[in-house]
């Protein structure tokens, strides 16, 4: 809400712009992303910094009580360091899981990435649907419980692509990917049974969007995608309406990563492209 200052002497109130907002978009890699261009054009008054716990990339190869322990520690060091008025989870993986160790540990409010079943259910008009995710999504009680509230009536394909995040952050360093191996990572996700096909797919890592116009040219057949991050930004708006419309000027957008090792040319130029117009390293290693 803007301020009006009335100085009863005549000249036109003046308009206080609001304070800006910070939000701060996480992911274990890159495919966040994809979620933080959707946030950003939603948010245009907030500052965003996006925070990349590469270090601990890909967080599938960790147990469930290592992956809370990872993404809570991780949190605390940049919660301390932003002081963020909400923070996005912007990781499939991480969201099925640690949701809600982050909500009791934090009082600021979390907005979670978690496989987009109840809209797939929706779409769908053959019945068949396929969820992408990484193995970890896949394996969560939290996404059989989605499919059992929203699509119990379908035929849900889970399939866990153990390669495809990987692939999307080659892509964007500027490495070459092989079509071969993409359009077999994908295939699993094309079901025909009964005269049926399948006819929506959910990408349910966020990194899986940074890949899609590959992914729609070789598929075998067209069907919708189902990319989270829209949604995801609408909630952000939803409980930051503040944020909507731009405010004071703000800072530069800031990347933040807990390796840095991968950090190549091609890829600060993609950073850039999502107006991270800082890139700073802030070390943390994954314990052993």
């Amino acid at each position: 809400m803007q301020v009006d200052l009335l100085a009863g002497t005549g000249h036109r109130p003046l308009a206080i712009p609001r304070p800006r907002s910070t939000i701060l978009v996480f992911d274990s890699g890159l495919g966040g992303l994809t979620v933080l261009g959707r946030t950003t054009r939603a948010c245009p008054g907030a500052d965003i910094v996006y925070a990349a716990d590469d270090a601990g990339f890909p967080y599938g190869r960790l147990g469930e009580a290592a992956l809370v322990a990872r993404v809570t520690d991780v949190m605390e060091r940049l919660v301390a360091r932003f002081h963020p008025d909400l923070v996005v989870i912007a990781c499939n993986t991480a969201s099925t899981l640690v949701l809600p160790t982050l909500r009791a540990r934090f009082a600021i409010p979390f907005v979670g990435t978690v496989p987009a079943i109840k809209p797939a259910a929706a779409a769908t008009r053959s019945g068949l649907i396929s969820v992408l995710a990484t193995p970890g999504t896949v394996a969560r009680d939290y996404t059989r419980e989605l499919i059992g509230t929203y699509a119990a009536r379908h035929a849900v394909t889970l399939v866990g692509a153990t390669r495809l995040a990987g692939l999307a952050e080659q892509a964007l360093k500027g490495e070459a990917v092989d079509d071969a191996v993409l359009a077999a990572e994908i295939a699993p996700c094309f079901v025909e049974a009964a005269g049926r096909r399948t006819d929506v797919v959910t990408l349910s890592c966020t990194h899986y969007p940074l890949l899609l116009e590959r992914m729609k040219r070789l598929a075998p057949w067209p069907v919708e995608w189902i990319d989270p991050a829209p949604a995801v930004a609408r909630r952000v708006a939803d409980l930051l309406p503040a944020a909507r419309e731009p405010g004071l000027p703000g800072r530069d957008a800031t990347a933040v990563f807990t390796g840095g090792g991968a950090l190549t040319g091609p890829l600060r130029i993609a950073l850039a492209g999502y107006g991270l117009a800082q890139v700073v390293v802030d070390p943390m290693p994954l314990e052993n």
